[in-house]
């Protein structure tokens, strides 16, 4: 459904990412997991064409994305939640959830939008920037949910967010997987959240994929010794 094929990009004379493969299928949610510095963002703003690959193939349903341009890959299916959220702390959490739209033909907020956050709901006609940190994590969420995406890429959810707060997000990335039947691929430093949330794990250590396990058969002090080293 998404699949990756000796994927290649970095920085100047610098490679980050080394012909890196992966496939992942319909409404199955995906997380990669890295430390700090090993490809995670790297890879995610390639994927959605913020950097340019060196070599390699994106595809999304068939369709090759690898040189189309952001726009055209957010109309063909991809949503993107950078790290740091990225939402604009002046406007409203309406006007926030509004420049998701840009793509689609229909201007109006999907109502399931508000099903899935009713915090912002509640808080619709406040600025972005009051709001707390997990909170903007719902509203960045939203924003990419209502350009109704097939795939939905979540770099580093949880950073910056309290542990009482990343159980709710969990969840509301469950809800999203059940309610919009779409594929999400997350990138996390936080091995109790993915086990809630993925059905399969990766580990990416220097720009290649070096562990995958469906959850069910995962490692975790596997996956926890890639993290700590």
């Amino acid at each position: 459904m998404f699949e990756v094929t000796g994927l290649r990009s970095g920085y100047g004379q610098s490679e980050v990412i080394k012909s890196l493969d992966l496939t992942v299928g319909d409404n199955e949610t995906l997380a990669i997991m890295g430390r700090n510095g090993m490809g995670k963002t790297t890879l995610f703003k390639t994927l959605v064409g913020l950097i340019e690959a060196r070599d390699g193939k994106i595809a999304l349903n068939g369709e090759e994305l690898t040189k189309e341009p952001t726009h055209k890959r957010v109309a063909s299916g991809l949503a993107y939640v950078p790290q740091g959220r990225m939402i604009f702390p002046s406007l409203t959490v309406l006007e926030n959830i509004s420049t998701g739209l840009e793509t689609v033909k229909s201007k109006r907020i999907p109502h399931d939008i508000f099903d899935l956050f009713p915090v912002l709901h509640d808080m619709r006609h406040r600025k972005g920037g009051n709001l707390s940190g997990g909170q903007q994590q719902q509203l960045a969420i939203a924003r990419a949910l209502v350009s109704n995406p097939e795939v939905l890429l979540l770099d580093e959810p949880t950073e910056g967010i309290q542990p009482s707060i990343i159980k709710d997000i969990a969840k509301t990335l469950n809800d999203i997987s059940e309610m919009r039947k779409i594929t999400i691929v997350v990138s996390e430093q936080i091995l109790s959240f993915t086990m809630e949330i993925a059905d399969r794990l990766m580990v990416i250590e220097s720009g290649k994929i070096v562990y995958e396990a469906p959850r069910s058969e995962c490692d975790e002090q596997t996956i926890s010794d890639f993290l700590s080293v």
